[in-house]
């Protein structure tokens, strides 16, 4: 597979990928999504506002372009957090809010990196896994990975809420 190739591929999973996530809003209410399954820390809004943070610091942050985070999102959906240990004052966003930005970002990012793949970030980053990553071809490609993770958790708690 050529370079160009490997390029369109890699956004073409993105997109495969985001479309899988924005899927499963279907049938999703307000009340629905706020709801932390027993047991669990986080909700499904959590989820897909963790989805569209992190991939945003993936994509852009590494490559020292700017990011599109609504204020308090890095807050909200950062590593490490929950709805659990918000403040009540927060104003979480809506589900419409949350789709918007999950449908946009795709294109967006294939937009501003599709030219810049290969360009090695400086400092490289580490996952909470251990995995070194140092191109945004690489940051993407695990992105990937991360964003299969949280489907599949958005998956079990729509089962979990349903019953």
């Amino acid at each position: 597979m050529g370079v160009r190739k490997m390029e369109d591929f890699i956004f073409r999973q993105i997109t495969f990928v985001r479309g899988q996530t924005l899927k499963l809003l279907d049938g999703i209410t307000e009340e629905m999504a706020d709801q932390i399954p027993e047991g669990f820390r986080n909700n499904i809004r959590w989820n897909l506002g963790h989805v569209y943070v992190v991939l945003e610091r993936l994509a852009f942050h590494f490559s020292n372009q700017s990011q599109q985070l609504p204020d308090g999102y890095k807050e909200q959906f950062g590593l490490g957090t929950s709805p659990l240990s918000l403040p009540e004052s927060v104003t979480v966003p809506t589900l419409h809010e949350l789709k918007t930005l999950l449908q946009e970002q795709p294109e967006r990012i294939r937009a501003v990196l599709s030219q810049n793949l290969q360009v090695k970030a400086d400092p490289p980053y580490t996952t909470s896994s251990g995995m070194t990553l140092e191109t945004p071809e690489q940051l993407l490609s695990f992105s990937i990975y991360h964003e299969g993770m949280h489907i599949s958790t958005i998956k079990m708690y729509k089962k979990l809420l349903s019953n």
